[in-house]
């Protein structure tokens, strides 16, 4: 009994270093570098391609905020004119009375 647990996990064991030294050697062979460098390579696209398309869109949403501000700010105009007016006809009525 102790001699097929000792044979299975010593076999265990052997497969993992097996597996394991050639997972380096291909790990570290030439095509795998290249396949490395390769996605990398679109990492570094892809990565570049979302930073311009986040400018963008912080360009916009900066237009978008500059011109909210405006109509706001053309809106408050137009409320105090007419409380100007407003104010200015009460004034005219209470003088001619």
């Amino acid at each position: 009994m102790f001699e097929k647990e000792f044979v299975k996990k010593a076999g265990i064991f052997a497969g993992g270093v097996l597996f394991g030294t050639a997972g380096v050697k291909i790990l570290g062979s030439a095509d795998a570098k290249k396949f490395y460098v390769n996605c990398l390579a679109a990492g570094l696209r892809a990565r570049d391609s979302v930073m311009t398309s986040a400018s963008n869109l912080q360009e916009n949403a900066e237009d978008i905020l500059a011109e909210a501000q405006e109509i706001n700010r053309q809106r408050e105009e137009e409320i105090l004119g007419e409380e100007t007016e407003e104010s200015s006809c009460s004034e005219e009525k209470e003088a001619e009375e």
